[in-house]
């Protein structure tokens, strides 16, 4: 930390430094040239160009156009910004041929006179602000190009699509058929599909999967304490992993000698320990099954007490930091 502080001092230090340097008058090393306004315009108009391609790679790429419009949009741009640079160079900036032995060691003269040259070989450019803001322009939408492919690896606006559930709390879990569960339907060493009542089925939240554990063998987190009812557990069945649905149920027959109750994705055989509030035994998944809270009412049909405790479906990134939305 301490070298990047004395790096940034030092640049800082010589960059004021220039600028505070009255500028001695000697005579002039390159050559003057005669201004050219109308390169000017040019190299500014195929910087508009550049931009203006740039921008619309961005807004083909947000609409979801073909890759075949994508590679124009972004290969004008570059051509553009080549045109520019080449007009620039040829008509725009001095050039000189010297031969000259290379001396043995620097001097500050000599320093001061390749700087000089430097300056004076931008002479011919009259309006260079403009020419700074037309660079900064094309600079920067060429970076938000290229930027705005990365925004495919994960959602970063649109977010509440992927932390949103259709569960609110009294919901009913229904079977896929619409017909209300109840809690005697739920028997033990099965497990079981339910949907929220009058909402889609086909959103990402929607799916669970309910089986009913002896309520002494339950290990919830303090976090969780309260989400059974009497034993019965709801989990999203949308695995945490790669988003596949949590189709098989390890029901151990002959205990002690077999493992205890697991969810096991088909997909990666990402397992759930359903008793422990969804934790990963094993496979390549990186966190728990999201819990529903759920109760019984009075007629005995399960009911949703809110919402999952953490958002559905497999992780992106900052998934970690969210909670799931209703």
């Amino acid at each position: 930390m301490s070298r990047f502080r004395d790096a940034l001092v030092a640049a800082m230090t010589l960059f004021v430094g220039r600028l505070a340097r009255p500028r001695e008058s000697r005579g002039r090393i390159v050559a003057a040239g005669p201004t050219d306004p109308l390169a000017e315009l040019a190299v500014l108009g195929l910087l508009g160009l550049a931009s203006a391609a740039a921008v619309a790679f961005v807004v083909l790429y947000a609409v979801g156009e073909s890759t075949q419009y994508l590679g124009l949009s972004l290969g004008l741009s570059l051509l553009f910004v080549g045109a520019a640079l080449v007009v620039t160079g040829r008509r725009l900036v001095a050039t000189e041929e010297l031969e000259e032995d290379y001396p043995p060691a620097g001097h500050v003269d000599d320093q001061r006179r390749v700087e000089q040259i430097l300056e004076e070989s931008g002479d011919r450019l009259t309006r260079r602000r403009l020419f700074k803001l037309g660079l900064l322009g094309t600079g920067g939408a060429l970076g938000l190009a290229l930027l705005t492919p990365a925004l495919s690896l994960g959602p970063f606006f649109q977010t509440r699509y992927y932390l949103g559930t259709p569960w609110r709390r009294g919901r009913r879990l229904v079977d896929e058929n619409g017909r209300p569960w109840r809690a005697d339907d739920i028997e033990r060493d099965d497990f079981y599909t339910a949907f929220p009542e009058s909402a889609n089925e086909e959103e990402l939240g929607s799916p669970l999967v309910l089986v009913r554990l002896a309520p002494r063998n339950l290990r919830l987190p303090p976090k969780l304490k309260g989400y059974d009812a009497g034993g019965i557990v709801a989990y999203s069945k949308i695995c945490t992993h790669a988003g596949c649905a949590i189709a098989m149920y390890r029901a151990p027959l002959f205990l002690p000698s077999e493992p205890r109750p697991a969810l096991v994705c088909p997909c990666h055989y990402s397992t759930f320990d359903p008793a422990a509030g969804g934790t990963v035994l094993f496979g390549p998944a990186g966190r728990p099954l999201p819990m529903l809270p759920i109760e019984v009412d009075a007629r005995g049909f399960l009911r949703a007490k809110g919402n999952f405790d953490g958002p559905v479906g497999p992780s992106w990134w900052g998934v970690r930091m969210s909670r799931a939305n209703p």
